[in-house]
This record gives C-alpha cells, structure tokens and sequence, in this order.
C-alpha cells in the first residue's frame, strides 16, 4: 500500500518508519525543509530507541522518502494519515490550526484522478466532535458533491516515547472510529499482523478515548505520589506498599470500579477516605487527588439526581428498585441510594422503595442509626415487590437491574449504574 504521512513529528515519524518496515510505501510530508533533508539523507529527526536503523533501511529500499508538497503523490496513495500537532492553547484547549491546514490540502489533492476513494486516517488527539464539526466540513466545502472519493476515519495512537516502536507493532490496543462505527477495510488490510484487540466505534468515541486515557494515566501517577507522601512521612516503605497494591489484578489493577455508573458509598470507602485525607493533613503529605475524591463523589450523586427528577412530573410517584449499599445485603450505611431517595423527598415527589433484603425491624446498630437519621419514614417508604408490580409510577430508577425481570407496569425507566 502507498501511504501519506502528515506530520514528522514523534508519531508520525514512528508510524511512518514502521509502516515502510512492514514493506509499504510511505511518502513523509512535512513543512519542514530541515526534517525533509533529514529524513532523505536515511536519518530520523526524532530521537527514539532504533528509528534511526529502521528509517535509513526504509530509505535504501526506496520504501520512505520525505516531501514539503504531497501533491505529485497522493493521487497514487490509498490512504493518508494525519499526525499533525494538536498543541495546547492559553485557555488549555487544543490549537487546530495545523488540522485545518492539512485537511484543507489533503480535500484540494484528493482530485478526480483517483479510482477509489481516499481513506484518510486522523491520528492526532482532537476533542471530541472534531471529526463531524470541523474535518467534516472542511472536505463537504472542497469537495461538494465529490465526498465518495475520501473516506474519514478516526484512529488514536497510543505510543509511549523511548519505546514507540514495541508500541506501535504491539499496542494494546486498536481503536477505529467511522461514520457509522461499521469496519474501515483499508485498516484492517493495514493491521491484519497486529495482534491486539481492534475496537469499531463512533468518531466521537474514539476520540475521547485517548482523552479517558492519558487522563486516567495522570490520576495513577498523582495518587502513587499521594501514597509515597503519605508513607514517607509516616516512616513507611512505599516500595514495599506499592508491591503489594499491585499484587491484587483482581480489584487493585482491573476492570473493576472503572465503569461509570453509580456513586461509591458504603461502610469502608467513604470512610477510609476521609481517614486518609486526615493522616495526609496531619503529617503535612498534601494529596490534593485524595482530597477531591468525596467532592467528585457528591458532585456525581447530583448529577444522577438531576437526571431523574427531570423525568418527573410536579408531584409525581417515583419508585427506587434497591437501597441497601450492595444487592443481597441491608447494609444502609452511606449508600448512595439513601441520598437519593432522600432528594426525592425534598423535592416533595411521592417515593416508593422496594428491597426485599431491607427489613426496619431487622437493623441493627448504626445501620439503624444511619437509615432512619436519613430516612425517617422508611417503614412508609417500603413497599413489597406486588405492590411495585401492581401500580403505575411516573418513573422508576433502578439500581440493582432487577427492572428487567419484574412486571411493571411503566415504560420510564432509568439504570442509575449504567451511563451511555
């Protein structure tokens, strides 16, 4: 395959040498004559570990050279990856300009010479709508009625600097965003010897991915250095606490706690959290990540509020599917859903609960201190499952997913644990 790479940079380069390792033809397009020279003369204008042999092998087979203007080659390509700077702004937002400048040449050259259609690759980080809101009508300008001679695709890159090369030929993963989220075959012709689970999806969901990536990336590095403070100042060994965190890949480094849904709540996190934030202030260790986590925690059970009452009318009936902190157990103590239920009721909107695993005469402790400081009339509140069943409600908010094995008698449903 002829390849167009737009932009020499860290990422454009790495994937320019390594496309052409893989026997492809690349033409590197850049606007720099000095990059452009560099890259001719079988030289990287990167440094990373072994781009430099990859580049000046590539250059002697005569499968990558480097241009200023891509248009005596891209009539001949079959795709065009854009790898362009999407650099900061004051404002912290992304600077598009160097986008829209490749867009605008890449629509201009993707001229009536072609037979088929142009797939061109965006692998830049862009916020999310970029693709629809400006890439899009940058080519429906140029080329009007003419826009089945290029096919727009959204393709994040995920390589680190000083190991770019084992990245790129072993991500950990491939994410391609279309139109209609249907497969891009020019791709998947492109990275059929990878070996790594391939994700089709919508542009603005690809988008963001390397958002949700990069950011999560920050958080464990910031919350790792909160930890080492804290264990510094306390005299323990952060090395030692580290090895064991990372010991435990079925909760510590997994799947789990990441999907958005529901608030935390319960007898252990909230409140080893604040335990937390007090050691860290009391022996001056500063964790700010640590420090926001209830904050975000209350900022999210009003968002999940906000969504509901929204969908209910002045005086409506709601009825709440769950409000023990976990399904199978009447542990109330701080469950998000007692916070819930409560903004119901200030909100004056009539509420019914059903939790089959809730029993007031049954608690015990500060279980039954914490329920009904909270919840007052909880014994009203309660209603068995024939009566859930039986009546109509304006909306029911369920938090367990038992919704979709009662009958009931509403269509107005909403699963406070699943986000889309």
């Amino acid at each position: 395959m002829k390849i167009a790479v737009f932009g020499l940079g860290y990422v454009g380069m790495t994937a320019a040498a390594c496309l052409a390792r893989n026997g492809h033809e690349v033409i590197g397009v850049d606007v720099s004559d000095e990059k452009v020279a560099i890259v001719n003369a079988g030289q990287s204008p990167i440094t990373e570990p072994g781009l430099d042999e990859i580049v000046s092998r590539a250059v002697r087979k005569g499968l990558l050279s480097a241009t200023k203007d891509a248009s005596r080659h891209l009539d001949n390509c079959a795709m065009a990856i854009v790898c362009v700077g999407t650099p900061s702004a004051p404002d912290g937002s992304h600077n598009m300009s160097f986008i829209v400048e490749v867009s605008h040449r890449i629509a201009e050259l993707a001229g009536s010479a072609r037979a088929t259609p142009l797939t061109v690759v965006f692998r830049s980080t862009m916020r999310p709508g970029t693709i629809e809101e400006l890439v899009l009508p940058i080519f429906e300008g140029v080329l009007k009625d003419r826009m089945d001679r290029v096919e727009l695709v959204y393709n994040p890159e995920f390589l680190r600097e000083s190991v770019a090369i084992e990245d790129f030929f072993n991500p950990p993963k491939i994410v391609i965003g279309t139109k209609d989220g249907e497969r891009c075959t020019a791709l998947d012709e492109l990275n059929a010897t990878i070996n790594a689970p391939v994700f089709y999806t919508t542009y603005r969901a690809a988008e963001m991915t390397k958002f949700v990536d990069n950011t999560f990336h920050a958080v464990k590095v910031a919350f790792a250095n909160e930890v080492g403070r804290v264990c510094e100042k306390l005299g323990i060994s952060a090395a030692a606490v580290h090895k064991i965190f990372v010991s435990d890949t079925k909760l510590n480094i997994s799947p789990y706690y990441l999907r958005p849904g529901g608030a935390f709540g319960g007898s252990c996190l909230p409140k080893d959290v604040r335990a937390l934030q007090y050691i860290a202030s009391d022996v001056g260790a500063h964790t700010h990540v640590v420090d926001a986590l209830l904050r975000s925690n209350d900022a999210h059970k009003n968002f999940l509020f906000e969504n509901c009452v929204k969908a209910v009318p002045a005086g409506g009936h709601v009825l709440m599917l769950g409000l023990a902190f976990k399904e199978n157990s009447d542990d109330l103590r701080e469950s998000p859903n007692i916070d819930l239920a409560r903004k119901f009721l200030q909100s004056h909107i009539n509420l019914s609960i059903y939790d089959p695993h809730v029993e007031p005469s049954k608690l015990l402790g500060k279980n039954l201190g914490y329920a009904f400081s909270n919840l007052p009339a909880l014994r009203k509140l309660l209603v068995p499952k024939s009566v859930a069943e039986s009546e109509l409600f304006d909306l029911v908010v369920d938090t367990r997913g038992w919704a979709r094995t009662m009958a009931l008698r509403t269509g107005r449903v909403i699963d406070v644990n699943t986000l889309s």
